[in-house]
């Protein structure tokens, strides 16, 4: 399809655009091909027909465009594209003008980064039409057959689309710089529900061309704020509603729903708790989707329509933290982005010190000490672990995956660094700065540098900075300045731990019976490792941890008996990792099982027998592990 010095053309500007971000702030992003330093896209009218025998949405996104000053005339619109089926483009010069077809081209295709579409549009061009098809294969997308469901009746669709993965979905400038307003039309069949990230959903007519079908049904979305193409989420399923206050409620599977509902009973509370420390909240409503279980995180900041793992719902409100970090997405993150994934930690350890300061003041001051003294541990398992590049808050991802900087760094440091600097300054002070921040940056998308800046000027208000800045956010480890969390009753938990492992107490002389989760994940991360399969038995017998339906127990559990060699517990760690697939719990216990012997054959017959209930997310996460050699032992 292409000459000799295309080819040539697009080589060197794969291989120039990973200086870009470094080099100018207003050019794209490293895991972008688009160029919107040239040509930006501003709103999509979106319009795609959901079929679930092949596994494709069909449809058309029309974009509509501006040209930035100084853009040469000749300039093309250059969108991000992964597996996708362009079936024609056409550009529209003014309002009401006809669409006339214009050429475009399809890149060389990069492993990470997929294939540039290339459109030649006429310099008066405002509006870009691409008709197209996703493929069976979309990593934004996973088709869950109705035995991978709650109800096993019906079929079940969601996306995922951070960080790369919208250019599986969509043709866009798939850069979280790049924010765009967007109207969307989702055809699905008819007795499904589709709903959407957007105000809606809401009944609406077929799209253009297409005849009635008494078998699908038109559902309109309209999401009014400009937000980056990772933001954009839709799912389709057998699911309700049920409201949970004046601006939230939960959609669900009819047979998760009522669980869901008494988990999530706390939002409305934990919303005006969010909205007195961080100002007001701008999306409208706020309401959680529970997904199936194959869905490979805690939960996705999706704007107006959160998307959760079933995993949380544990019956006791005990992991109403994740919602808290959800929640607080709505500001750190959606309202203010990182502007590229380099700049993760701006959207995550921002978004913990938010979750800990709302849980704080819906649930106490203690419980979110215990969940910060919980995030050290993490974060020091994965100082212990990773290597130096990826100790860094601000890293080079540079021609790296960006789903790998999903690790601890960027939540539990970026995190402690906020408190570090409330430690120092006071937090009211912190707090201040922080409203004015989410004020300053308002549907904008910044860097670490433009971060820096505004910390310098506001909080350190041209002063010595309190904290060692570099160490902070440029350099591996964890800084000599860090402010350690504590929690009195996390040190009763440690010391019962060590007496049960000295023989002093018996495990039926531990009073567990008020014990929440938080609790039981630090007493078990408290015990040695050195901790043999006797031991882990003698725990067993008295408080059945291996048949724990807490998914958070039973996967710290699980890791500890692979490690301890305890085999009364491998039925119901094959059962857990076939029937779970947030990346949080599968990629732990892979690894366990990858430094035992005998561990390797386990964990690939394992993963063969369960890949197919994993989202692709965590398929390749997954390989990418199993592929590489184990430690020496």
């Amino acid at each position: 399809m292409f000459g000799r010095p295309w080819c040539a053309a697009m080589v060197g500007f794969i291989g120039i655009a990973a200086n870009w971000a470094a080099a100018d702030p207003n050019r794209p992003d490293p895991h972008s091909l688009s160029r919107p330093d040239q040509v930006r896209v501003t709103h999509l009218d979106w319009s795609m027909t959901v079929d679930f025998q092949t596994r494709t949405l069909r449809g058309s996104a029309s974009w509509h465009i501006v040209r930035e000053p100084g853009c040469p005339p000749e300039a093309p619109l250059i969108l991000d594209t992964r597996g996708l089926r362009i079936r024609e483009v056409r550009a529209i010069a003014a309002a009401g003008a006809a669409p006339r077809t214009v050429p475009y081209r399809l890149g060389p295709v990069d492993p990470l980064l997929g294939a540039p579409l290339v459109i030649e549009i006429p310099a008066d061009t405002t509006t870009v039409v691409v008709a197209y098809e996703t493929s069976p294969e979309a990593s934004a997308l996973q088709w869950v057959a109705p035995e991978g469901t709650a109800g096993k009746r019906h079929p079940f669709l969601y996306s995922q689309c951070q960080a790369i993965h919208a250019r599986s979905l969509l043709p866009c400038q798939d850069s979280p710089r790049v924010r765009f307003t967007y109207e969307a039309t989702l055809v699905a069949p008819a007795h499904l529900k589709a709903v959407m990230a957007a105000e809606g959903p809401r009944p609406g007519p077929r799209p253009e061309g297409r005849d009635a079908d008494d078998r699908e049904a038109a559902h309109q979305f309209v999401m009014e704020h400009p937000i980056p193409s990772y933001l954009v989420a839709l799912a389709v399923g057998d699911l309700e509603f049920r409201s949970l206050g004046e601006r939230t409620g939960v959609w669900a599977e009819p047979a998760t729903l009522e669980r869901a509902a008494f988990e999530f009973a706390d939002v409305e509370a934990m919303l005006a708790a969010a909205e007195r420390r961080f100002g007001p909240y701008r999306w409208g409503r706020y309401d959680i989707l529970v997904l199936p279980p194959s869905f490979p995180y805690g939960g996705m900041e999706n704007p107006r329509l959160t998307f959760a793992t079933p995993t949380v719902l544990a019956g006791d409100r005990s992991q109403v933290a994740l919602i808290a970090h959800e929640l607080a997405h709505s500001w750190s993150g959606n309202l203010v982005t990182n502007a590229t994934w380099a700049d993760f930690w701006l959207n995550e350890g921002f978004t913990v010190y938010l979750e800990r300061r709302i849980v704080a003041d819906v649930f106490g001051e203690r419980r979110a000490a215990m969940e910060s003294v919980l995030g050290l541990g993490e974060l020091e398992d994965a100082l212990a672990k990773l290597p130096p590049r990826d100790q860094i808050l601000n890293p080079d991802l540079t021609g790296r995956d960006p789903d790998e900087s999903v690790t601890p760094i960027a939540y539990e440091k970026g995190a402690l660094f906020l408190e570090t600097l409330a430690a120092r300054l006071g937090r009211d002070r912190v707090q201040a700065f922080l409203k004015n921040y989410f004020d300053q940056f308002a549907f904008r998308s910044i860097t670490t540098a433009q971060f820096e800046d505004y910390l310098r000027a506001e909080l350190f208000r041209g002063g010595p900075p309190p904290v060692d800045l570099q160490a902070w956010i440029h350099q591996p480890g964890l800084p000599a300045d860090a402010a350690r969390p504590a929690s009195a009753r996390f040190d009763q938990i440690a010391a019962l731990a060590r007496r049960w492992f000295t023989g002093e107490l018996d495990a039926a002389q531990l009073d567990t019976a008020d014990w929440t989760t938080l609790e039981w994940l630090h007493f078990l991360r408290s015990l040695p490792p050195e901790l043999n399969a006797e031991q882990m038995a003698a725990l067993d017998s008295v408080f059945r941890l291996t048949e724990s339906g807490n998914a958070e127990i039973a996967c710290q559990w699980l890791e500890m008996a692979i490690r301890a060699g305890y085999r009364a517990a491998d039925g119901r760690l094959e059962e857990f990792l076939s029937s779970v697939g947030r990346r949080k719990f599968l990629m732990p216990l892979y690894e366990a099982l990858l430094t035992v012997p005998g561990g390797r054959e386990r964990a690939e017959r394992i993963f063969e027998q369960a890949r197919a209930g994993y989202h692709p997310i965590a398929v390749e996460s997954i390989q990418k592990r199993i592929a590489q050699p184990s430690p020496p032992s």
